[in-house]
C-alpha cells in the first residue's frame, strides 16, 4: 500500500508540474555541456568574481560579450557547476532559462516565471500546499493563473529554499515587445530583495540591457586563449592529415596555434566542426 500511495503522489505530483508548463530546459543543458570542449571555461570558475558570487547571497553576476563569445557555453559551464556543487542540499533551489529569439512567442513573461517557479519546485521533497492550491482552483474552472498569482508562489516557494540561483541565458533574444524583459528582470531583482537570491545573466552588450546592471558585479566573456588552443590541439591530435603534415614541417604547430588564437579574437568554435563561428 505504501508504494502504491508513493506512486500515485509521484504521478499527481507530475501532472501539477506539466499542468504549470511543459516548458523544459534540461535537454538544451544536456546538449550544450555534450559538445562542449571539456576544460573550456575554467576561467570563469577560478575567478574571483566567481567565486564571490557563489558564497555570497543577494549577488549579480552579469556576463556581456560580443556574438560568439561563447556565452551560452559559459552559462552551461555555471548550471553544471552549480548542480554539480550542491546536488545533496535540499535547501539550494537552482532554476535556469536559455533564452531563444525563434521561441520568443513561447518566452512570454508569465511563461519564464511558471519555467523558474516549476524547477524550484522540482527539487523540494513534497509538493508545496500553494502549488496544489493554485492547481486545484484552476483546474477545476479550466482556467490558467494570472501573473500575480504565479509570483505570489514563486516568492513562497523561494522563501522554502534557504538560497536560490537563477541562470538566465540571452537576456538579449528575450521578448522585448511589451516589456516583458525589463519586466523579467524588475521582478528579479524585486525577488532578490525579499529572499536570499543570486542572479547570474548573459547577454550582448545592448544599451538598456547593460544599464540594468550598472552597480551589479560584471564580468566580460571572451574565449580565453586557453580554450582556443586546447580546442586546436585537440582538433589536430583527431586528424591523421594535419598530423601527417605537421611532421614534416616542425614549427608548424605553434605557427597555426598563434594564428588561430590571433584570429579567434574573443571567438569560440563549435566542439563538432572544424568552423569557428558565432556560437550564441
Amino acid at each position: 500500500m505504501d508504494q502504491l500511495h508513493d506512486r500515485q503522489d509521484r504521478e499527481y505530483r507530475q501532472v501539477i508540474l506539466d499542468w504549470l508548463t511543459k516548458t523544459d530546459y534540461a535537454p538544451r543543458q544536456s546538449e550544450i555541456v555534450s559538445r562542449r570542449q571539456e576544460g573550456s571555461g575554467q576561467w570563469l570558475l577560478n575567478s574571483d568574481i566567481f567565486k564571490n558570487w557563489v558564497s555570497q547571497s543577494k549577488q549579480t553576476l552579469f556576463c556581456p560579450g560580443i556574438p560568439g563569445a561563447g556565452k551560452t557555453v559559459i552559462t552551461s559551464i555555471v548550471v553544471e557547476h552549480l548542480l554539480t556543487e550542491f546536488q545533496n542540499d535540499i535547501n539550494i533551489g537552482i532554476a535556469y532559462i536559455y533564452c531563444n529569439y525563434r521561441r520568443r512567442e513561447k518566452q512570454k513573461l508569465v511563461d519564464l516565471l511558471e519555467s523558474l517557479l516549476k524547477q524550484l519546485v522540482q527539487k523540494q521533497p513534497s509538493m508545496p500546499e500553494s502549488i496544489k492550491s493554485l492547481y486545484k482552483h484552476h483546474r477545476d474552472r479550466g482556467t490558467s493563473p494570472p501573473l500575480v498569482e504565479i509570483l505570489r508562489v514563486l516568492y513562497s516557494v523561494v522563501a522554502n529554499y534557504s538560497r536560490v540561483f537563477i541562470i538566465i541565458d540571452a537576456l538579449d533574444e528575450c521578448q522585448v515587445f511589451g516589456g516583458d524583459r525589463s519586466r523579467l528582470l524588475s521582478e528579479i531583482f524585486n525577488l532578490q530583495v525579499e529572499t536570499e537570491v543570486n542572479f547570474f545573466a548573459t547577454s550582448r552588450f545592448i544599451p538598456e540591457v547593460m544599464a540594468i546592471f550598472q552597480g551589479s558585479m560584471m564580468l566580460e566573456i571572451r574565449a580565453s586563449d586557453e580554450d582556443v588552443l586546447e580546442y586546436v590541439d585537440e582538433q589536430i591530435s583527431q586528424s591523421t592529415t594535419l598530423k601527417s603534415i605537421i611532421s614534416k614541417y616542425p614549427g608548424l604547430q605553434d605557427t597555426i596555434r598563434t594564428k588561430i588564437v590571433k584570429a579567434a579574437d574573443g571567438m569560440y568554435a563549435h566542439p563538432s566542426t572544424n568552423l569557428w563561428y558565432r556560437l550564441d
